[in-house]
């Protein structure tokens, strides 16, 4: 698919279903975890990212794995061990989820006070 036909807001564009993955909550984290602290193994992930199951975080590394934003070793030992990081790609991906991240925390404040005004503007009527 060229770059030009891409349009993530056509429902049968390819390209929408990886920009969902990309933009999970697990798709997310993972991508940010393995660009903060490099290559990991998934015992090491799972405790890393709070509250996401085993089942999930499989099923997101094999979608991201996919994608071309995760690469997966298996060391040739018993038992398993496997390891996950960023490609290229993911780390290009990952750099972009980063700003986002750096934004909400640089301004936390103002989106807490956000809600709280709206919070209590709603809770008025």
């Amino acid at each position: 698919m060229e770059s030009a036909t891409v349009d993530v807001f056509d429902v049968n564009c390819p390209s929408r279903a990886v920009m969902e993955h990309l933009s999970s909550r697990w798709g997310v984290l993972i991508q940010i975890m393995l660009l903060r602290e490099g290559t990991m193994r998934f015992s090491e992930l799972r405790r890393a990212i709070g509250g996401v199951s085993e089942k999930m975080l499989a099923q997101t590394l094999q979608t991201l794995e996919r994608d071309g934003v995760v690469s997966r070793f298996v060391h040739p030992v018993i038992p398993p061990h496997v390891d996950y990081s960023l490609t290229e790609l993911g780390e290009q991906a990952a750099r972009a989820v980063n700003t986002l991240f750096d934004l909400i925390a640089g301004r936390w404040t103002d989106f807490k006070q956000a809600q709280d005004v709206y919070d209590k503007r709603k809770g008025e009527k």
